[in-house]
């Protein structure tokens, strides 16, 4: 039998998403006996945190749960309960797939690629989502995908584990970074509250996401900060494959150097180039308050927020380069700071 949270704190305002869609949503839930959960490529702390902390409180239901993601869990979060357990080839029959923290299907890479039909659930807050799966529990004012399913695990009959709430605080602080984006809100703190009653650490959850991290991370910092450049309000640096293997690292990402660019004070936007090794760049930008990055990086495929958006495009890293800063000019010209 399926066992139920009390609401949790800062949750008391109702959800914006439709109450047809949530008990459509817990219908599924209750009815599933093995579920996949995926979240996008080249994960970031809310992927992770929300495809563990979902994941974990379906098999504290009783499911059986396979949690998968086409790209590796990046080293920063493998401290996280579980996170040894994602895989990046699911196998066996599903009664039901979920989707989280992917802004369109595209995002869940391969393995979405190999979904016989649209997800049956999807937890997302990015603007530029679609809602491409049978049920979207969409909401764009949520500060992290994590904080949406938080608030909604027990509108869903879920309950919340320990180990589930450690996930989902690492995915709301690091989708914030550290409660200081502008989206954060009362709820979003006070869901951060009842996710450390439940037992997790803010401290130690803080420190191993934002200040742990492997030399050969800051050994890519060294080598992205050694071709940064500031031209007007525009602050970007590349990191290519020469650049990651100098520096031993071997991840998908920047290791979060994109977030030490967006401090440049004189900058109001900040773009990193990552070359991968399969001919895709991908692409990260950040911007301050008041400048919107969602629909440019829509227009190279990709999505996100306004102040922070994301995009692969294939093709030479210096090809890609000089498409992206053209078009961030033409956004910084046409956009007061």
């Amino acid at each position: 039998m399926m066992t139920t949270t009390p609401p949790l704190n800062g949750a008391d305002q109702p959800p914006l998403i439709a109450p047809a869609a949530v008990a459509a949503a817990r219908r599924r839930v209750e009815r599933a006996t093995r579920a996949l959960v995926l979240t996008h490529i080249a994960p970031d702390g809310d992927a992770i945190g929300s495809l563990l902390g979902l994941g974990l409180a379906l098999r504290a239901a009783g499911k059986t749960v396979v949690m998968a993601c086409a790209d590796p869990v990046p080293e920063t979060f493998r401290f996280l309960p579980a996170a040894g357990e994602i895989t990046q080839n699911p196998t066996g029959a599903f009664d039901l797939v979920i989707a989280v923290d992917a802004a369109d299907l595209g995002r869940l890479g391969g393995l979405g690629e190999r979904l016989a039909a649209p997800p049956d659930l999807l937890f997302d807050h990015h603007v530029t989502n679609p809602g491409y799966a049978a049920v979207n529990l969409l909401d764009v004012s949520a500060a992290s995908t994590a904080e949406l399913i938080a608030e909604h695990l027990p509108l869903l009959g879920l309950p919340l584990t320990r180990s589930s709430a450690e996930a989902l605080l690492a995915g709301v602080v690091t989708d914030t970074l550290g409660f200081r984006t502008s989206n954060t809100s009362a709820k979003t703190l006070g869901l951060a509250q009842t996710l450390m009653a439940a037992g997790a650490n803010l401290p130690e959850i803080y420190d191993l996401a934002f200040y742990k991290r492997p030399f050969a991370a800051v050994r890519l910092w060294a080598e992205g900060l050694a071709r940064v450049r500031l031209e007007g309000r525009l602050v970007w640096a590349e990191l290519s494959l020469a650049a990651r293997q100098a520096a031993g690292y071997y991840g998908q990402g920047d290791a979060d150097l994109i977030n030490v660019l967006i401090s440049v004070r004189e900058a109001d936007i900040a773009v990193i180039f990552v070359e991968r090794n399969d001919g895709k760049v991908k692409i990260s930008w950040r911007a301050v308050p008041g400048l919107n990055v969602a629909g440019l990086a829509a227009s190279f495929g990709g999505g996100g927020h306004a102040p922070a958006a994301g995009a692969e495009v294939a093709g030479s890293l210096a090809e890609v380069e000089a498409r992206v800063l053209t078009a961030t000019r033409a956004l910084l010209d046409g956009q007061a700071p």
